[in-house]
């Protein structure tokens, strides 16, 4: 059970519980983090985040007015933002006199630190701020002026988007029947209950207030005291406190896109976008209190970027789907493993490249690096399977849990399956097929232990599906990246981590150039003469790139590339008859 310190700070005619996290043993000189919490909690949203935080930093909470054991005024006009801000304040002069104090503060919590955060003079008494579930209203004004002045079908579908996802807002702010549906329904058992269903929040280790029931009606206030009036003249006004968003791409009350205006405020902006839900305080503290920890260490240090990609410091643009996320890349010297590299750092991704090529991986390297993102490069046979798990244990030290996973690298072995040698077949196994194994295993472990999502894509090919008697062997390592994938993709799924096969079909790369050709006499010939054919067909591994960004953007689970691929996908599910006469052509000759 964590054990808080209370005292009380008065505000005006309010007076505020805080609450100091009891750290027995730790160090006196550490920089304070100051909890916020939302509706319809107290500080003990955050009784299992603050354990997390109170090796090396001084945390303390309090219960904002309105909630818990702080003062209730009666009036919605106590309840306005700049008197929660001038409150948020007296704690921090209480708290920290004399030096700037970090913030984490989640829904209704963040809500009143942005207006904080922007109140003239802020960067003095704050120095950073992690904000989790709560827009800055004002913004949010803004952006929904913004696209209903700009009627077009993709600024409509975002504003109806959000009005959707906030409709209970508007049941928040009606008189007597809120008040009467969280007096009579408003218990622990039932928000418990609630929570669960909607985002999957655990029954047990959850922490609410003895108040929960009261605190439930008297956070109706925050409704109605802000919202119309923030929403109908918005007033949207700079900060210049270093900015961390958190943003929950699951978050049922509020959509990603609501944020994009948030860096033409705030010139000190972070963002991390997170396959988690709205109430993440209870969902994966541990996940959220690294982030903050690893934020606020980042702004104490001076340093321009930290490890696990809160790196896309100062944004100068609207924010990007992928932007700040980290991504591994295998195979990633040439061909689809490079042009996949570049598209995502073009993105925002941090990367992380692999291959048994180090110096083709260092000239990727430098054209990510010209993307502006931090860009990483190591050794890797992905054929070796210790050699993977201690590459993911170094990614995971080095730079934190990847959020997409690009298991790229892969050989070709053409030539009757007959003729081939056990070490070619050993070698197109074990890189092919067990390779992807291996690195979806080590790197998948790691993204359920985290418990935020992600995203794994593994390169299968549309040999998987297109049988041919030149290809038996390739195609059968293809047919088991792709099947292991489908299977893995349920497996996964209750963690919020998507799989993804892609399935090229004729794509000129360097694999052409070095594919291995058994039974024949002439095969550097026949090599030349296939690799003349893919170059030929003209279609570019930066192509399969683009695809492949789509994937993990929509969460696709099968990917036919090429107009090849596609047909053939279709033709061996529907007519798998016609694919078995077309594979007794020779490819090569």
């Amino acid at each position: 059970m964590v054990s808080w310190n209370r005292s009380t700070v008065t505000s005006g005619d309010v007076e505020l519980a805080v609450f100091e996290l009891d750290t027995p043993g730790a160090a006196e000189k550490r920089p304070t983090v100051v909890l916020v919490h939302g509706w319809p909690d107290t500080h003990h949203l955050w009784d299992q985040v603050a354990p997390l935080l109170g090796d090396d930093l001084r945390v303390i909470s309090y219960d904002t007015r309105g909630y818990g054991e702080s003062t209730s005024p009666e009036q919605v006009q106590a309840y306005t933002l700049d008197l929660l801000a001038q409150d948020l304040f007296a704690v921090l002069d209480a708290v920290s006199p004399d030096a700037p104090v970090h913030i984490v503060a989640h829904d209704w919590g963040s809500v009143q630190t942005w207006e904080a955060v922007t109140t003239e003079g802020a960067h003095d008494r704050i120095g950073s701020f992690t904000s989790v579930s709560g827009p800055n209203l004002d913004y949010l004004g803004e952006w929904a002026r913004t696209n209903l002045s700009r009627p077009t079908p993709g600024n409509l579908g975002r504003a109806l988007s959000q009005v959707a996802s906030s409709a209970y807002t508007a049941f928040f702010q009606l008189p007597v029947l809120p008040q009467a549906f969280f007096s009579t329904f408003g218990s622990e058992k039932n928000w418990t209950e609630f929570l669960h269903a909607i985002e999957g929040t655990p029954r047990e280790n959850v922490s609410f207030s003895p108040t929960l029931r009261e605190d439930m009606v008297s956070g109706l206030r925050f409704y109605s005291a802000n919202i119309r009036e923030k929403l109908a003249r918005p007033n949207p006004r700079p900060t210049a406190v270093p900015v961390l968003e958190v943003v929950n791409e699951r978050d049922i009350a509020l959509r990603p896109a609501i944020y994009e205006l948030t860096h033409t405020h705030a010139n000190k902006l972070w963002r991390k976008n997170t396959r988690t839900g709205h109430w993440l305080p209870y969902t994966n503290p541990r996940y959220l209190a690294e982030t903050a920890r690893e934020f606020i260490t980042m702004i104490e240090s001076g340093a321009s970027s930290a490890p696990n990609t809160i790196d896309r410091a100062r944004r100068l643009g609207p924010p990007q789907k992928l932007g700040g996320k980290l991504a591994v890349i295998t195979g990633a010297g040439s061909g689809i493993g490079r042009e996949t590299a570049y598209a995502l750092a073009q993105l925002g991704c941090e990367v992380v490249l692999a291959d048994i090529n180090t110096a083709g991986a260092e000239e990727t390297a430098t054209e990510c690096k010209a993307s502006g993102v931090l860009t990483s490069v190591y050794p890797l046979d992905v054929a070796d399977t210790r050699a993977v798990n201690e590459f993911a244990e170094t990614v995971r030290k080095n730079h934190g849990v990847p959020d997409i996973v690009i298991n790229n690298a892969g050989i070709a072995v053409a030539g009757p399956a007959l003729a081939a040698s056990d070490e070619q077949v050993d070698r197109l196994l074990d890189i092919n097929l067990r390779g992807v194994i291996s690195g979806s295993r080590a790197f998948g472990r790691q993204m359920v232990e985290r418990g935020a999502g992600g995203h794994i894509v593994n390169l299968a090919s549309a040999a998987a599906f297109t049988p041919s008697r030149d290809l038996g062997l390739y195609a059968a390592s293809k047919a088991g990246v792709l099947m292991f994938c489908e299977s893995l993709r349920a497996e996964l799924a209750e963690h919020k981590i998507g799989v993804t096969a892609i399935c090229p079909g004729i794509v000129h790369t360097n694999i052409t150039s070095t594919t291995e050709i058994a039974g024949t006499e002439d095969e550097a010939g026949q090599r030349r003469r296939l690799d003349d054919f893919y170059a030929k067909r003209g279609f570019t591994p930066d192509k399969v790139a683009r695809d492949i960004v789509k994937a993990i953007l929509s969460n696709k689970a099968v990917v036919p590339v090429t107009p090849e691929a596609k047909f053939g996908y279709r033709s061996y599910r529907f007519f798998p008859w016609a694919s078995r006469i077309a594979a007794r052509q020779k490819l090569t000759k």
